[in-house]
């Protein structure tokens, strides 16, 4: 599992497995170790009605709605977004997306990310 944040914005992206495991079990969970403090960020299914995020010690959590995830391991949905309001009157842009192999040549394993429909 990816994160990027930047300003308001926070995107998740999923493996084939992650997407398959989120959609089963209902929860991934990853940690970034700073030494002496750690970031976690996680994604949970739900009962929300739509996508919501959280930030607690020093956890962020994006909350997906069951029924968004219902077969999304199989099917040819990308991904999912929605805008949280904030109580300064801002929101929060959140993305939840299957992760596709890069077009690029990359140090990375991309063997469990999914075809990149551009080379198809």
């Amino acid at each position: 599992m990816k994160i990027r944040i930047h300003r308001n914005s926070v995107r998740f992206r999923l493996s084939k497995s992650e997407v398959g495991k989120l959609e089963n079990e209902g929860y991934l969970e990853e940690t970034t170790d700073f030494g002496p403090a750690q970031l976690i960020y996680a994604v949970q299914k739900s009962p929300v009605s739509e996508l919501n995020a959280r930030f607690e010690q020093n956890k962020v959590t994006l909350e997906v709605p069951e029924g968004l995830l219902a077969g999304w391991a199989a099917n040819d949905t990308v991904g999912f977004e929605g805008n949280m309001p904030l109580a300064n009157g801002d929101s929060l842009y959140m993305l939840i997306e299957k992760d596709f192999k890069c077009l690029d040549n990359v140090n990375e394993d991309q063997s469990d990310n999914y075809d990149n429909p551009k080379t198809c």
